[in-house]
C-alpha cells in the first residue's frame, strides 16, 4: 500500500557556503531516505529551502557592508548549485523570504493567537547603547550559565544544546563590536509552552520507543527535567516577516517587529509544501501529507537543532490545531499532523578538529565537486554518517573507502561482468541452463537486501544499510572467485554462462540496492543493464516571481522515472551495452594535497 511520506530536511541559513558536515548532517540522509521511498513506491514529498531571515543572514551582512536581501541571493543560488549537482532531489526547495511562507507563518500565528496560546509580555533584552538599537540573540554572546560554554549565543547553547534565557547569560558581549550590551525592557508576543506542555509530553512518550536517545534525551528528558516556559516569538528588527495586519491594527508599536526566525523557520516545512501544490496546479494536495492520518513525516536535522523540531514545532502544530486551517479560509478545517520521527545526526568533524568556516576548516561542497564525482562524497558521508555520535572526516580514510569499496569491491565487479559478457557472448545475457545449488544461494542472499537493507533505510540506519550493500556485493565477488567463469569460458563455456548468468542477476539487484545511495553510478549501470530510462526523475530549476521579489527554486520531476525496489527480472537474452568504469580510482597524493588546503 502506498503511504504518504513527507521527507523535511533542515533549511540551511544562507550566510555561508555548506560543508561536508552539514551535507551529512541531514541534507544527504533526507535524500537518501526519499529516494528509497520513491523507489518503494511511497507517495513522497521532500522540502525545504534557504533561512533567509536568520540573524546569521543580518551579521554578515553588516560584516560586508551589503544587505540581508543580497546575502541571502547569493548563497541561495550557491545551495541549488550544490544540491543539483549532488543529486539531493527536492520536491521542492525554495525559501522563506516569498509571499507565501510570509502568509503561512502570519497564519499559524494567527491559529496560536486564536487558541489562546500566544501572550504578551514586557522583557528585558541586549541593546547597544553604541548601535542605538537592541541586539537579536546571535548578536550576543557570552558564557553559558549551564555548561560553561564561552561562545554561547544568548538563545542557545551549541555545546550543551540547551535553549538559553537571553538576560542570564554571562559576561554578555555584542559580536559586532564587542561592547557591554545592558538589558532594556521591549514588548513581544510570547507562545505559551507551559500551557502546551502535557500536549508536548504525550507525543513524545509516544515516540519514545523508537526515536533516536540522543533525540529523546534534548526534547522529553529535559522537558521532565526542567518544564517548558513561555517563549518570545518576536524579535525588535528590520528583516524579517513582519506580524500580521490584524495585530498591528491593535498598536503602532508592533510594526517595528518581525517574527522570530525559529519560530517562522520550521513553518517552512509546511509553507514550502503548500507552494509545491500550488506549482503543481493542486491548492490542496499538501493536505495528503499534513492532514492525512496514514502519511508519516520526518524531519532530518542536525543535533543543535533537535528542540526546535522535537519541542517547539510539535507544540505550534499542536498549538494552531483546526485554527490554520480555518485563517486560511478552508471549508472543512482540519489538524495538522504531528512529526512521525526526528533521526537527528551528531557533528562530523575534520582530521581530529572542529569543522570551522572562519579558519577554512572544512570541506566545501562546491568545492570538493571540483575535484571528485557526486557519488564518492555521497558515499563517503554515509558511511562515516555520525547517526548516535560524533564522527571524523579524515582524507586517507576517504581515500580507501573510495579505491578499496567504491572501485574494488562494487565498480570493478559490474565492470568486468559486463565487459566479459560482451566479450564472450556479443552483449546479450547468456542462457545458463539449469541452475546451481550455489548459483540460486547467491540469488537469494541478494535479494534477501531488498528486506535486510530496506528496513534500515526505512528505520534510518542508512550507515548500516550501506555497509550491508557493499557487505552482498563482496558476496558476489566471492562467488566469482569460487566459479572462475574467467578460466571456465576456455573449455566449459556453458558453465562459464552459468556463472555469467547469476552474477548479473546479482549485480542488477545490488544496483536497485546502491540507488539510494549512488544515484549517478547506479542510473549509469541501468543503462548498461539494458535498459532505457532512468532510476529516478530530474530535476529542474526555476525562477519565480512574488510581492516580495524573485527566488530561484529546485524542482523534481519524477518524468521517466523507471526504478523500482525489487529484485532483477534480467532473463537469458536480455541485451546488454558497453559498460565504463563506473568510479575514479584515486592516487594516494590526494590525501597530502587535500590536508595541506585546510585552514588556508
Amino acid at each position: 500500500m502506498s503511504v504518504p511520506i513527507l521527507v523535511s530536511a533542515a533549511w540551511p541559513y544562507a550566510n555561508a557556503e555548506i560543508h561536508v558536515g552539514n551535507l551529512t548532517g541531514s541534507y544527504l540522509p533526507a535524500d537518501i531516505f526519499a529516494r528509497y521511498q520513491r523507489l518503494k513506491g511511497n507517495q513522497v514529498l521532500m522540502v525545504s529551502g534557504s533561512d533567509s531571515h536568520g540573524t546569521p543572514i543580518t551579521v554578515r551582512a553588516d560584516a560586508e557592508g551589503t544587505t540581508p536581501l543580497a546575502v541571502y541571493e547569493r548563497f541561495h543560488e550557491g545551495f541549488i548549485d550544490l544540491f543539483q549537482q549532488l543529486g539531493l532531489n527536492y520536491d521542492l526547495f525554495t525559501s522563506t523570504h516569498t509571499q507565501n511562507h510570509q502568509k503561512v507563518s502570519q497564519s499559524v500565528f494567527l491559529a496560536l493567537k486564536k487558541n489562546g496560546y500566544l501572550y504578551t509580555e514586557s522583557q528585558m533584552q541586549w541593546y547597544s547603547p553604541n548601535q542605538n538599537r537592541f541586539l537579536p540573540d546571535r548578536y550576543v554572546e557570552g558564557t553559558c550559565y549551564i555548561c560553561g560554554y564561552e561562545n554561547a549565543r544568548s538563545d542557545q547553547c551549541d555545546k550543551c544544546g540547551n535553549l538559553l534565557e537571553a538576560d542570564r547569560l554571562i559576561n554578555p558581549k555584542s559580536k559586532i563590536d564587542g561592547s557591554t550590551p545592558e538589558l532594556r525592557s521591549t514588548e513581544h508576543f510570547y507562545i505559551d509552552l507551559a500551557k502546551l506542555q502535557n500536549h508536548v509530553v504525550d507525543f513524545l512518550k509516544i515516540r519514545d520507543s523508537y526515536w533516536r536517545p540522543n533525540v529523546m534525551r534534548q526534547s522529553l528528558g529535559q522537558i521532565l527535567a526542567d518544564s517548558l516556559h513561555g517563549r518570545a516569538i518576536t524579535r525588535d528588527l528590520d528583516w524579517g516577516i513582519p506580524l500580521p495586519e490584524e495585530v498591528n491594527e491593535v498598536g503602532k508599536e508592533w510594526e517595528s517587529k518581525r517574527l522570530y526566525v525559529w519560530f517562522e523557520a520550521v513553518i517552512g516545512y509546511l509553507s514550502a509544501s503548500i507552494e509545491w501544490g500550488q506549482l503543481a496546479g493542486n491548492p490542496d494536495a499538501w493536505r495528503n501529507w499534513w492532514q492525512n492520518s496514514e502519511s508519516r513525516t520526518y524531519y532530518f536535522i542536525g543535533k543543535d537543532n533537535i528542540p526546535f523540531h522535537a519541542v517547539i514545532w510539535p507544540a505550534e502544530l499542536i498549538g494552531a490545531g483546526k485554527a490554520f486551517d480555518e485563517v486560511m479560509g478552508a471549508a472543512n478545517p482540519q489538524p495538522l499532523v504531528l512529526p512521525y520521527d526526528v533521526p537527528a545526526n551528531e557533528f562530523m568533524n575534520l582530521e581530529g578538529q572542529k569543522i570551522s568556516g572562519s579558519r577554512n576548516w572544512a570541506v566545501w561542497g562546491r568545492d570538493f565537486l571540483t575535484r571528485y564525482d557526486p557519488d564518492a562524497l555521497r558515499y563517503y558521508l554515509t558511511v562515516n554518517m555520525p547517526e548516535s555520535k560524533d564522527t571524523d572526516w579524515d582524507w586517507d580514510e576517504f581515500y580507501h573507502r573510495n579505491n578499496d569499496e567504491l572501485v574494488a569491491t562494487w565498480g570493478n565487479l559490474a565492470n568486468r561482468v559486463l565487459s566479459f559478457c560482451n566479450k564472450y557472448w556479443e552483449g546479450q545475457v547468456p542462457d545458463p541452463g539449469e541452475l546451481t545449488e550455489l548459483d540460486n544461494d547467491l540469488i537469494k542472499t541478494i535479494e534477501g537486501g531488498f528486506e535486510t537493507v530496506g528496513e534500515l533505510i526505512d528505520t534510518v540506519k542508512l550507515r548500516a544499510a550501506a555497509a550491508e550493500a557493499m557487505r552482498l556485493a563482496s558476496e558476489v565477488n566471492k562467488y566469482l572467485d569460487t566459479t572462475a567463469p574467467w578460466q571456465q569460458v576456455k573449455t566449459d563455456k556453458a558453465t562459464a554462462a552459468r556463472a555469467i548468468f547469476t552474477a548479473l542477476k546479482a549485480i542488477d539487484s545490488l544496483k536497485i540496492l546502491f540507488a539510494p545511495f549512488l544515484p549517478f553510478t547506479s542510473d549509469k549501470l541501468h543503462g548498461f543493464m539494458g535498459y532505457d530510462g532512468s532510476l529516478f526523475g530530474t530535476q529542474t530549476t526555476e525562477t519565480l516571481k512574488d510581492a516580495l521579489g524573485e527566488h530561484k527554486v529546485l524542482r523534481y520531476d519524477p518524468t521517466g522515472a523507471t526504478g523500482k525496489w525489487e529484485p532483477s527480472k534480467l532473463k537469458a537474452g536480455d541485451p546488454l551495452r558497453q559498460p565504463v568504469a563506473l568510479f575514479k580510482k584515486l592516487d594516494i597524493s590526494i590525501v597530502e594535497e587535500e590536508r595541506a588546503r585546510l585552514g588556508n
